[in-house]
């Protein structure tokens, strides 16, 4: 009845990663057009990309490829996305740009979405090789993996992360879920508590924590961690599954 696959929230994660403030967002003459072409890539994305194209021909450069590349995300457009992005980061790592490994997170996380799951590692394992202890990278990392349901190799990567950063919620509850698929849930219920001691609105923990009791039989705390999800995001893909659960255990009643 609840998903035993460690998919509960990645695309959402995903999605957050790539609506962060842009990675281009320095001080520059071209600021103020950066910002307004990466806003219009939230609301009119379709606009957003032929602004970009014409402010790039007219020498917008590294600011207007990359918004026209967040724009096609904004499309859902990320099989041509991903790759421009990845273009983008080798024009920067040649011109020698501090913002290459940034945009290979974005390009991984747009191969994430596409669903490229080989081509996605590959990109986050290229970024990682540049910064090897970059958590967040450890964490695309990892949840690319868990797509591609490889959960030991997650879970190595979740685990790294969580030894470079103890505090990281997101990679405790990653590693919950981790711990789950690899047959250990009383560790997976230990790293989904701790993460929600440190930020107990965290809504893909109480998805994860959900599941956790259901699997232990205890219906009514799945039932109240469910609806705290619904309650805190409830247009959002963990309250998608929370819902999904919710309405599957009234199925079973």
């Amino acid at each position: 009845m609840t998903s035993m696959k460690l998919k509960a929230g990645l695309t959402a994660f995903a999605l957050s990663v790539l609506l962060l403030p842009p990675v281009l967002a320095e001080a520059r003459e071209e600021g103020e057009e950066y910002k307004s072409c990466i806003k219009l890539t939230r609301t009119q994305p379709e606009l957003a990309f032929e602004s970009a194209l014409s402010w790039r021909d007219q020498g917008g450069g590294f600011p207007a490829r990359h918004c026209a590349a967040l724009a096609l995300i904004g499309m859902k457009k990320y099989h041509i996305a991903a790759p421009r992005l990845e273009k983008l980061a080798q024009d920067m790592r040649e011109s020698g740009s501090p913002l290459v490994v940034p945009t290979l997170s974005q390009a991984a996380n747009t191969w994430l979405l596409a669903g490229d799951y080989p081509r996605a590692n590959a990109v986050a394992t290229a970024a990682l090789e540049i910064e090897p202890d970059n958590t967040d990278l450890l964490v695309d990392r990892g949840r690319i993996l868990a797509e591609a349901e490889n959960y030991q190799d997650a879970f190595n990567d979740f685990d790294l992360a969580l030894r470079l950063d103890p505090s990281r919620s997101d990679a405790l509850t990653f590693r919950a879920a981790a711990w789950r698929q690899l047959g250990d849930n009383i560790r997976a219920m230990e790293d989904v508590e701790l993460a929600l001691s440190l930020q107990p609105d965290l809504v893909d923990a109480l998805v994860e924590r959900g599941i956790l009791h259901r699997l232990a039989g205890n219906d009514d705390q799945a039932r109240q961690d469910w609806l705290k999800v619904l309650e805190y995001a409830p247009h959002t893909p963990a309250g998608d599954t929370a819902r999904s659960n919710l309405e599957k255990l009234d199925v079973r009643k």
